[in-house]
Formats: C-alpha cells, sequence, structure tokens
C-alpha cells in the first residue's frame, strides 16, 4: 500500500456586499479594478431583463470590457438540467472563456441556476450576484448554495460556489409584484424567529412602512437579515452543523414546494413549513407558546397565511419529506426550537408527531 497526503490550506476570502439605493457604482468599480480585461455575461431572467433595463444598460456603458446579455424563461421550472445546458451552450456560442465574469442579475430561481453554470462553466469561472427580489437579497444570494431541482425534489443537484460579490439594490424591491416582495418577507420572519429577536420587533412595529418599500426601513431589514445569514456562513460555510438554522420551515416547505410542482412560491411555502416547524418546537422541546402565538400573527400581518398544506394528505407531504437530501434512517430531520434564542438542530420527527401538528 502506498499512502500519499494531500494538504489544502483553504484561502480566506473577502467576498464583499454592497447594500445600496440605487447605485451600482461600487460594484462597477469592484469589477474595472479585479477584472479589468474579462468579459461580463450578464444573466437574467425575461421579466428582470425587461423590469432592470435602466440597471442593465447602465452596467453595459460603465464596463468597457465586451457586455452580453442571455435571458432565460421565468419561474422555478427553469431550474433544471434542461435550461442550464441551454444557458451553456448560450455561453459557448458567444465564445465565453475563462477570462469571463458571469453576473447573475434576478431573484433566488436565477442566483441558484446562474450560479451553478458558473460554478460548472469551464470548472468555474467568477460569479458575481445581484440579487433584485428580498427573497434573493436576504437568503439566497449569500452562502454560495447554487444548484437546481431535480423530479424527486429540491436543489438535489448542485454545488457550494462563493461569489466574487453580491449588490444589494432596494431599490429594485419596488418592480416586485406584491406577491414577490411577501413571499421574500417569510425569510426575513425566519431570522426573526430563529436568529434575531430585534428583526422581529420591527417587523411588528414597521409593519406600514415596510408594505409600502419606504427606502430606509428596507435599507435595516435587508441589512439585519443579510448580516444574519453571512454570520451563520461563516461559521459554517458548507452545513456541516449551525447553518442548518437556515433550515427552519423549510423541511415542510420544500415538500410542499414540490408537491405543488413549483406552483406555490418558496417563501409562501416556508410560511407553512414554519407554522409546522413552531408547533412542533412547542410541543416537542417546550418552545414557549407566546413565541408561537406571536410569529405565527405576524405571518398572518404579512399575508403569509395560505393554509396549502390542507390541499394534501399527511401521507403525501410525509413521503415528499422523505425525499429530502436531510433524511437519516428514514426519518426526516428538522430545525426546531428550544428557547426564544436557542435552535435544535436535526430534528428527528415521527410520523405521528407530525400528523399532531397538521
Amino acid at each position: 500500500m502506498i499512502r500519499l497526503t494531500i494538504q489544502l490550506t483553504e484561502e480566506t476570502r473577502h467576498i464583499p456586499v454592497w447594500i445600496t439605493s440605487g447605485a451600482a457604482d461600487p460594484c462597477i468599480a469592484f469589477l474595472q479594478e479585479h477584472y479589468p480585461t474579462h468579459r461580463i455575461f450578464a444573466i437574467a431572467d425575461e421579466r428582470v431583463a425587461n423590469a432592470q433595463q435602466a440597471f442593465i444598460q447602465h452596467l453595459e456603458k460603465a464596463l468597457p470590457q465586451a457586455f452580453n446579455l442571455i435571458t432565460f424563461p421565468e419561474g422555478e421550472q427553469s431550474k433544471s438540467r434542461e435550461q442550464k445546458a441551454q444557458l451553456e451552450d448560450a455561453l459557448f456560442a458567444a465564445e465565453a472563456g475563462r477570462d469571463s465574469v458571469i453576473m447573475a442579475i434576478g431573484g433566488g430561481v436565477t442566483g441558484d441556476l446562474v450560479g451553478f453554470v458558473a460554478a460548472t462553466f469551464l470548472r468555474g469561472v467568477p460569479l458575481v450576484q445581484v440579487p433584485t427580489s428580498l427573497l434573493a437579497q436576504v437568503d439566497s444570494s449569500i452562502g454560495g448554495k447554487v444548484g437546481i431541482n431535480h423530479p424527486r425534489g429540491k436543489n438535489l443537484l448542485g454545488a457550494f460556489y462563493q461569489p466574487v460579490a453580491i449588490l444589494a439594490d432596494v431599490q429594485t424591491l419596488r418592480t416586485l409584484p406584491e406577491e414577490e416582495f411577501i413571499n421574500g418577507l417569510a425569510e426575513v420572519i425566519k431570522y426573526a424567529i430563529t436568529l434575531s429577536p430585534e428583526l422581529g420587533e420591527i417587523l411588528f412595529r414597521e409593519e406600514e412602512r415596510i408594505l409600502n418599500r419606504e427606502t430606509d426601513v428596507l435599507l435595516k431589514v435587508v441589512e439585519l437579515s443579510m448580516a444574519q445569514k453571512i454570520r451563520v456562513v461563516e461559521a459554517d460555510e458548507r452545513e456541516a452543523g449551525f447553518r442548518s438554522v437556515l433550515n427552519f420551515g423549510h423541511t415542510v416547505g420544500h415538500a410542499l414546494e414540490a408537491l405543488s410542482h413549483y406552483q406555490l412560491k418558496h417563501g409562501f411555502a416556508v410560511a407553512e413549513g414554519m407554522r409546522v416547524a413552531l408547533r412542533l418546537s412547542q410541543r416537542l422541546l417546550g418552545y414557549p407558546a407566546p413565541r408561537v402565538e406571536f410569529f405565527e400573527n405576524l405571518l398572518d400581518i404579512y399575508g403569509l397565511n395560505t393554509n396549502f398544506r390542507k390541499r394534501f394528505t399527511l401521507d403525501a407531504i410525509w413521503e415528499r419529506m422523505l425525499a429530502d437530501k436531510k433524511v437519516r434512517q428514514q426519518k426526516p430531520h428538522f430545525t426546531l426550537m428550544k428557547t426564544p434564542t436557542e435552535p435544535a438542530l436535526f430534528v428527528p420527527v415521527e410520523k405521528q408527531e407530525l400528523s399532531n401538528v397538521l
């Protein structure tokens, strides 16, 4: 037997994150400094490309490199092998090389799909995340999780691939349809439940201003949410342990998304999952009932109350959860809360316990 050792030293990476209101200049300056001769390939879905025309044109004028825009159909169904292949074909047709930067402009679907393309195209080219939805700004653009769906479940094919920079412009949130904005608030409420009581108080106190999308309060909400996600990712980049706190509400949420064939938006599905997780936390771990009531009321206040889970049987939800990548020993594992400040990770849940709260 011959035994060899490979010693790898994880390099320290500094990923700039800009939270702005109508300003792309920091990101442009970053690209000009670090990638002055790279070609820029902006990829967006068709709706975002139309809604963000002014921003995209600004980038095209400001960056002296060859600038290309590639679009694809809007919707969760685009997180597929077929769409990934089509984007890769478009990049090859445009003669993209390793001297290319891929810029994902859009919501969570775009960030996941385009990020996965960047991770695998020519074995990896620089990726810039430009999240334009609330969901993407506060959650999916941060942390390097990229991927696509499989008929067996959500995000089953993918990678950890960190962007070189993230630009979150809260002015893009004003172009979102109402339902899409509310969709993103579910992930904000998740941070309030699991990591930031301060954020919960702001959500309760500033309801009207948040729903009116006033710039100063959006900047605060996005900043606090991103700060929590960054804190978790810094502690556990590849979800070995603590990062699983971010899965609160997602076990049932992902099952409902898949059962709806992704007609139910991610945030609304997670909101349903959070109601289940809150009640499991109370029944199994003694989480305070007043906190369950507070957060269920908060979900109601922001219109995250579809009761979509009632459309499916317990058996259907259970079977779909068993296809989740977090399953161990044929049991779904939940992120729950022991106390208002103490999460419980990887909690196995029996089918009867799920039935009790559904």
